[in-house]
């Protein structure tokens, strides 16, 4: 297995998460080592939040459930990619992407 470096940003690496039939970003996340140790023995998707300083499994409390297909890991080793079936929404405002406006403020999705 690949040693990811969770020596940068304070024992954090950057989590992209991807819907793994469109493609679609639907989010970026943070996880740390228990968190990444977790989310790879149960499928689901297991975040570091860093302003409750806590574990959240995405889906504990709203039922929008990130079941986990793949896991990528860049060149690097620092940042990694998600490939989720996603049950609703990904994004705490109800949207189905985090990634729903542009620049300008407009909806795209």
């Amino acid at each position: 297995m690949i040693q990811i470096n969770f020596k940068k940003n304070n024992g954090l690496v950057p989590v992209i998460v991807q819907d793994v039939h469109t493609n679609q970003v639907l989010m970026l996340a943070y996880m740390n080592e228990e968190s990444l140790r977790l989310s790879i023995e149960t499928k689901l998707a297991t975040y570091y939040s860093r302003s409750r300083k806590s574990l959240w499994i995405k889906g504990e409390t709203s039922g929008h459930y990130q079941h986990i297909q793949d896991i990528l890991v860049d060149c690097d080793n620092d940042t990694l990619l998600l490939k989720v079936e996603q049950d609703g929404a990904a994004c705490h405002t109800g949207k189905y992407s985090c990634f729903y406006r542009n620049i300008e403020g407009d909806e795209i999705l």
